[in-house]
């Protein structure tokens, strides 16, 4: 006959002991799956997707209803993601949306859409007010800040607006807002 202890004299020191065969056979079972891996070193960064932004951009400009910009960006800027979105609410319209990463790794967004400042600045930012403005050449851009957000530019190129957001620096933000604002609308 076996003795079992009454449940009131039970402790942390049992309930150890009952946890301990079930966490060992979870880390096995991770690591049979690959799913988890002991390294001594830090993150190292990933493969960066292929992206075409000249395919991608251009057949958006034959597509949507507004001219479209496909920016031309200094060497190590590296486009690695776009997507098309459409603003429902009142003031909308598509968005071509498409991404970079910079030089010192950064991402920067780029999206191009026909709808309105207010629409797209609630659609992409959400909550978020103007602050502020800059001049890149001859093009205003309006800045939204927001402590703990991304900082966003909106400029409007007349029949379309172009929002540029990231984590880049302000010299990140100015070479694209400057690149945008130099770019012809592609042919459609």
């Amino acid at each position: 006959m076996s003795y079992q202890k009454p449940r009131i004299l039970n402790d942390y020191r049992d309930l150890l002991w009952s946890l301990l065969p079930l966490v060992l056979i979870a880390v096995v079972f991770a690591g049979l799956a690959s799913q988890c891996s002991f390294a001594a070193k830090g993150p190292t960064q990933g493969q960066i997707p292929h992206f075409d932004v000249t395919a991608a951009l251009t057949a958006d400009a034959r597509t949507l209803p507004f001219p479209i910009r496909n920016p031309s960006l200094p060497a190590g800027w590296t486009p690695n993601s776009g997507s098309r979105d459409t603003i429902t609410s009142n003031g909308g319209g598509p968005v071509s949306t498409v991404g970079y990463l910079t030089p010192q790794g950064t991402y920067m967004r780029l999206s191009q859409s026909s709808a309105t400042e207010e629409s797209l600045s609630r659609f992409v930012l959400g909550s978020r007010y103007a602050g502020g403005a800059e001049q890149v050449g001859d093009q205003k851009w309006i800045v939204y800040t927001e402590p703990g957000e991304e900082t966003a530019w909106i400029a409007d190129l007349g029949r379309s607006r172009v929002l540029v957001t990231g984590a880049g620096n302000e010299a990140a933000f100015r070479i694209l807002a400057a690149a945008v604002a130099a770019a012809e609308p592609l042919k459609r």
